[in-house]
């Protein structure tokens, strides 16, 4: 089987002003990467379009009509103190939803056995009602919940491994007892959630929380609690927060993860996820903000996806 690729150039007219850390640059060092590796068992698709009623089951309409309106004609906006839109953001924030959707339609109709979107803005800071640290729309979340309404999935698994806790997935699945989500993070840290008291209304939200300076040794030992998780859960879907801040040479955080660690994370919940969903993921690009780091941690990324499919 194949791994797909869903990416688009729309991405390029997210401008998000100079010196901003999530900036073009994150997503074409990952595509040109990809192109110039050539595997034949990658197959590029871009995202689909997709209808407004799968933002409005995860964000408020209220929300969706001000980002709507927040798009500037020409210059910056800025939807919070750190997260901004030009002209071209509207494009390239639909296309990120729609990677997912895309990617996760490949799945179901066995076009592909797993996937990664490679897009931007990212989206796990993004809460029901509101933009935050670089996200806009939360594109897992509309992700799972695409699988719950277009597939009527019951169980529905997210695994965060962005350095930062998923404030915004935690937000919109607290009281969802078809959505596990779990996430591995550095705290005390921005933005601030993800202690291990919040466990959702369903028990159905497992936090991870890691000190400043976790090596990869700490952070693997840590993550066998997610894979625990995830055992117990028997998901029918994996999706994944896959962010590659964690990388020590990462300026935004201080965990220390090597590049060869993200295969190994990835490689461990793809064995997993073979006994309970048929090894059915699809990850989506979140934070990474080294561009070397970064263009290797997504290269040992895929090249689990795709052993391991």
């Amino acid at each position: 089987m194949k791994t797909g690729l869903i990416t688009s150039d729309t991405y390029q007219n997210h401008n998000t002003g100079d010196g901003h850390p999530e900036k073009i640059d994150r997503v074409t060092v990952v595509i040109d990467n990809f192109k110039k590796l050539d595997n034949k068992n990658l197959v590029w698709k871009k995202p689909s379009k997709f209808d407004r009623s799968l933002l409005e089951i995860t964000h408020n309409a209220d929300y969706i009509n001000f980002v709507e309106k927040s798009f500037p004609e020409k210059g910056l906006s800025f939807l919070d103190g750190d997260t901004i839109v030009s002209p071209g953001s509207k494009e390239a924030t639909s296309d990120a939803v729609g990677s997912i959707i895309t990617a996760i339609d490949g799945v179901q109709n066995n076009e592909f056995k797993n996937a990664f979107c490679a897009v931007r803005p990212p989206g796990h800071h993004a809460e029901k009602n509101k933009a935050m640290g670089f996200c806009i729309y939360n594109n897992v979340a509309v992700g799972a919940n695409y699988l719950i309404n277009k597939y009527k999935l019951n169980k529905v698994a997210i695994i965060d491994f962005d350095v930062h806790h998923g404030n915004g997935t935690q937000d919109i699945f607290y009281d969802n007892e078809k959505v596990l989500y779990i996430s591995t993070h550095q705290y005390p840290f921005y933005p601030g959630s993800g202690t291990e008291q919040e466990k959702g209304v369903y028990k159905n939200i497992f936090n991870i929380p890691l000190p400043a300076g976790t090596t990869s040794e700490e952070y693997l030992s840590a993550y066998e609690y997610v894979l625990k998780k995830i055992s117990e859960f028997k998901p029918e879907f994996i999706l994944l927060s896959a962010g590659f801040d964690a990388h020590k040479d990462d300026p935004l955080a201080q965990f220390q993860l090597e590049s060869k660690d993200f295969y190994e994370i990835t490689k461990r919940t793809l064995e997993l996820s073979k006994l309970y969903c048929d090894g059915k993921v699809v990850s989506i690009l979140e934070g990474g903000y080294d561009l070397l780091a970064l263009q290797e941690s997504t290269e040992m990324h895929v090249k689990a996806l795709l052993e391991f499919n």
